[in-house]
């Protein structure tokens, strides 16, 4: 490694919205180094443990098929995918995260997403419709719910090889093992490099303009116990382990504006046993999210959420932190019968941490629950389920009565043996306090000025998500705001 390298943009991360700017900047004649922390063989960020699922916005089964071009006549006339509009998004944006969401930043989201969807395509990109987790077959069909309705071919695993690929025959160069660790500012207090650290040692990257996209702090047990609170530092990391807050750092060490929700993060129900940080063979199969169409009970045998106030998309995000709360950090998901055919892939890997038994009594002493505790509750809850149809694939408001928390929707009595339950955790996937950014993925300062040379996207940026987050929206963020800091980048680049 020389010790000055000179490109147009240096991209710091190799994830989903790093490699997107990276794309974006190479399409434009750019000349873009990608810095990525990790080894070759560790990379791609937390984009390689997600299902690959993303959320746009569509007007129909036209816009659907017009991303996945070689759907067959037959699996076309298969799927009800109904209509899930710009405003819907928005809505359901707005709803999750209490009103809080950055409302120009959210608009750009929305806007963008089937345009963004629509480029990524025609870059190479290939979907899939989400059979498997996102529809349920009724009648002749299969029913898309919860705006979900297409995911990268390979989940995540899938989605972080087609970006590189495509990067890749764009131009782009990527060095692995190589962390940035400082922003290089120039005299005007424009900024013009990357200070990074390899096991070579230290290197200088200049270049006209640098894009932040290497994360949150999720995997910084410090920074998650300073900002979320005690008891952060135990939760397991969903993902990779260099997520660990640099961006961020870096660029508040230059006068970058904190912005966001920084005591908030999407933290979901994990397995118990599940390693510390993110296993690449498991990927997100350690994840439970069938738990709607079950009850979750803490080590009390006690219920402590509503487990059908939503759809599973709108809720997972946030039940991680409840989990936490509860005594020995750890909870169970439990099912009769008469629905583990709608349980996710997740809940048949071999690695899963379970128990079944014919009896409640059984299951209990089998998970280490309070025997006593459990059967009261589920005692209780099958005498206050009401009469009512049940539809897993909408909001049936098939519910209970008289008790506490209720269950607003497919609300089933849990009588019919043999019984599963399995042993989960909180797993937290990503931090959504971060830097502040405009329209145009310009990190501002405390003055809200731009700050000159310099652009975030990614799981780095805050003001999207507060408290909680829509399924997917992850990831299209990543992919909308890493275009437009590639693309922005570019244009300023122009006229400098």
């Amino acid at each position: 490694m020389r010790d000055s390298d000179s490109y147009d943009v240096v991209v710091v991360g190799a994830g989903n919205a790093a490699l997107c700017a990276a794309i974006a900047a190479a399409q434009r004649g750019c000349r873009v180094l990608v810095l990525e922390r990790a080894p070759e063989h560790f990379r791609g960020g937390n984009t390689y443990f997600t299902g690959g699922a993303i959320r746009f916005a569509y007007e129909g089964m036209e816009d659907v098929r017009a991303l996945i071009p070689d759907l067959s006549p037959k699996e076309a006339a298969s799927m009800e995918v109904g209509r899930y509009s710009q405003d819907q998004f928005y809505e359901d944006l707005m709803r999750v995260t209490e009103g809080r969401s950055d409302p120009e930043l959210a608009q750009v989201l929305v806007s963008q997403s089937n345009p963004t969807m629509r480029w990524l395509q025609e870059s190479g990109m290939h979907f899939v419709p989400l059979w498997g987790r996102q529809a349920f077959r009724l009648g002749d069909k299969y029913h898309f719910w919860g705006g979900l309705v297409l995911e990268a071919v390979g989940a995540g695993k899938g989605l972080s090889d087609q970006e590189f690929q495509i990067a890749e025959k764009a131009g782009v160069t990527v060095r692995y093992e190589t962390g940035a660790v400082s922003l290089l500012v120039d005299s005007k207090a424009r900024v013009c490099g990357v200070k990074a650290r390899s096991p070579q040692g230290y290197a200088d990257f200049s270049a006209r303009a640098v894009v932040l996209a290497c994360g949150g702090f999720e995997a910084n047990a410090e920074m998650r116990t300073r900002y979320l609170g005690a008891g952060w530092e135990m939760v397991k990391v969903r993902g990779v382990r260099y997520n660990t807050g640099d961006g961020i750092r870096m660029a508040l060490e230059i006068g970058a504006q904190p912005y966001g929700h920084w005591s908030g993060c999407h933290a979901v129900a994990w397995d118990l046993n599940a390693p510390p940080f993110g296993d690449r063979n498991v990927a997100d199969l350690f994840q439970k999210h069938s738990y709607p169409f079950g009850l979750i009970v803490n080590v009390r045998g006690e219920r402590f959420v509503d487990e059908g106030a939503d759809f599973r998309n709108y809720t997972y995000a946030k039940y991680g932190r409840e989990i936490l709360k509860q005594p020995q950090q750890a909870a169970f998901q439990l099912f009769d019968d008469k629905v583990k055919h709608l349980l996710r892939d997740e809940y048949h890997i071999p690695q899963v941490t379970m128990a079944q038994a014919n009896t409640i009594e059984a299951l209990a002493d089998r998970l280490g629950i309070d025997r006593e505790g459990l059967v009261r509750t589920v005692r209780e809850f099958n005498a206050a389920v009401q009469a009512g149809e049940y539809n897993p694939t909408a909001l049936d408001s098939k519910h209970t009565l008289g008790i506490m928390p209720p269950k607003s929707n497919w609300a089933l009595p849990l009588d019919t043996p043999p019984f599963v339950g399995y042993a989960v955790t909180c797993g937290i996937t990503f931090t959504f306090g971060g830097l502040k950014i405009n329209t145009r993925a310009q990190v501002l300062d405390q003055d809200e000025r731009p700050i000159p040379g310099l652009y975030g996207a990614g799981e780095l940026v805050g003001g999207l998500f507060y408290h909680n987050y829509p399924g997917g929206s992850g990831l299209m963020g990543g992919s909308v705001f890493g275009s437009i800091a590639g693309s922005s980048a570019s244009e300023d680049m122009g006229r400098s």
